[in-house]
């Protein structure tokens, strides 16, 4: 099991397909990720749960393609 612990800041965040969708900037409480702002295509934060990841190494693998990934993540203003 995924453990909220194991995601460390910088990381990157790469889609099921390969794709990278974001850098972690820090968890948002237990259960989701924050992204950074500077990799977004639209310059704000986004959120994603930690149901999506699949694996940790030295990237945060999610689950979802990049596509799914961007119209289901939380964008924050």
């Amino acid at each position: 099991m995924i453990s909220a612990e194991q995601i460390r800041e910088h990381m990157p965040v790469m889609a099921a397909d390969g794709a990278q969708v974001g850098t972690v900037d820090h968890m948002d409480g237990a259960s989701r990720i924050k992204l950074t702002k500077t990799d977004s295509p639209d310059g704000k934060h986004h959120l994603i749960p930690l149901a999506w990841v699949e694996r940790i190494e030295s990237h945060v693998h999610l689950a979802k393609n990049a596509d799914e990934v961007r119209n289901e993540w939380q964008s924050l203003n």
